[in-house]
């Protein structure tokens, strides 16, 4: 049995805060150089040169990528052969992310009652997500996911009958409802199967997936390409001012559903595709 003290997820948690909102990784940068030669439009392709220099002037002096460092969305690969010594896992995790938000003075954004509208004052509670998995280890991804994304997101049960022009009608309804307020080019992640809630975190996960990546299933990874090239086609572009580039990726994680549902989630994530992960 592998002992993890609470105290060092703490530490971990604190730096991967800091580290998701003032760094994107290779994939990303790969991706929105491919994005800049692929732009056509004279003004979208300016914005993706001002995104990356953002990015890069982030990367550099620490600080925050954008002012809105989003609600701390924790996902935890908690080996079976591990114990937690030293305090609780929860509340190692929330310690980790008021210590992060204060660290890298990062703007804190949650509100105790969502009706009352009181803000915590440190960013916590976060949303945490624990699997179970074989093994002696402790994975850890932090994923700061901002309102105006996440506004941007839906969710409809769908009739099996709708099939895969259902799927594609959705995902792109979505997306041009939300037209440029998702701060476009966005990365489109796309949960289908399960239930209600699981189609959601489906969602959710598949933007943890290195861009350029397609799903291991040959059909659904046609499905990514075949939404991609419509998301494309719309026209909305970088930034919402029109242009060829208006995601740069779709993933598309699936589950096993009843046979009278078929659910599908959005999770819109924008161009700074934040996260980042360390194991213990």
């Amino acid at each position: 049995m592998k002992e993890i003290c609470a105290d060092e997820i703490t530490k971990v948690v604190e730096n991967l805060c800091v580290d998701a909102c003032t760094k994107l990784g290779k994939d990303w940068w790969q991706a929105i150089d491919d994005a800049i030669s692929h732009e056509e439009s004279p003004l979208g392709k300016e914005m993706l040169q001002i995104i990356k220099e953002n990015a890069d002037l982030a990367a550099s002096t620490g600080e925050a990528i954008c002012q809105d460092t989003g609600m701390a969305v924790v996902f935890l690969e908690l080996g079976q052969d591990v114990r937690i010594t030293g305090g609780n896992l929860y509340d190692a995790v929330n310690e980790g992310v008021r210590r992060g938000y204060v660290k890298g003075y990062l703007r804190k954004s949650v509100v105790e009652d969502p009706l009352m509208r009181e803000n915590t004052g440190d960013n916590t509670p976060a949303i945490i997500h624990v699997d179970i998995v074989p093994g002696s280890d402790l994975r850890i991804i932090v994923a700061p996911k901002g309102a105006g994304s996440e506004n941007s997101s839906a969710l409809k049960m769908l009739k099996p009958a709708d099939g895969k022009e259902g799927v594609l009608k959705f995902v792109l309804e979505t997306v041009e409802a939300t037209g440029p307020n998702a701060c476009p080019p966005m990365v489109i992640g796309v949960g289908l199967g399960g239930n209600l809630e699981k189609s959601a975190l489906l969602a959710k996960k598949a933007l943890l997936r290195p861009l350029g990546e397609r799903n291991p299933i040959p059909h659904i990874a046609q499905l990514e390409e075949e939404i991609l090239e419509l998301v494309n086609m719309t026209g909305i572009g970088p930034q919402g001012l029109g242009g060829r580039v208006t995601a740069l990726d779709v993933h598309i994680e699936v589950y096993p559903t009843h046979i009278a549902s078929l659910p599908v989630a959005v999770n819109i994530q924008c161009h700074a595709a934040r996260h980042a992960e360390a194991v213990l």
